[in-house]
């Protein structure tokens, strides 16, 4: 009699139910985890993913902000300007080393998103400088900023903050 218990227990319980509570688990230990949900925003043939920031000292004037934007339409589109009520203006900036010095400047003109393809804003290459800090950013807010592209238009967006001294947590960050 034994033997046939665990069998009737077996089948009392859907097959699947074993599953389900392990997806429920998995999946609520994903939504506790910060910074491992990936945020997008849309706006026609652009997607621009986990936008997000650093959180700074007291008294920082600056901060960075990173992201990537996939273009999947068939033509370029550009990245004209950033503003946010955090800030005083935001710029785009362009980190390079060359003969060993490293040298960041403002990108004129824009930031060319090429058709079919992808530009990641990181650490160490092109970002954002939110300047004159009206807040300091703390570790797991958002801010809202909005994107202006030449052809898609604006795009409003989150900023998530990370931990001082962050090079990202996602995937995206490091394309």
């Amino acid at each position: 009699m034994s033997n046939l218990l665990p069998a009737a227990r077996a089948q009392a319980r859907p097959r699947g139910f074993e599953r389900l509570g392990l997806a429920v688990f998995a999946l609520l230990l994903f939504a506790c985890v910060p910074g491992a949900q990936a945020h997008e925003f849309k706006a026609g043939d652009l997607e621009v993913g986990h936008p997000w920031s650093r959180a700074t000292p007291p008294g920082a004037k600056v901060a960075g902000g990173y992201f990537t934007v996939t273009n999947k339409g068939g033509s370029p589109d550009r990245l004209l300007s950033v503003s946010s009520d955090i800030s005083d203006k935001a710029e785009l900036h362009e980190m390079s080393v060359k003969d060993g010095v490293m040298t960041m400047r403002p990108v004129s003109g824009g930031l060319v998103i090429p058709a079919g393809g992808k530009v990641a804003l990181k650490p160490g290459g092109y970002h954002l400088m939110f300047i004159g800090l009206k807040r300091q950013p703390k570790q797991g807010e958002k801010f809202p900023a909005t994107l202006t592209f030449e052809k898609a238009g604006s795009i409003k967006v989150e900023f998530a903050v990370e931990g001082i001294g962050e090079m990202g947590s996602m995937d995206d960050h490091a394309e």
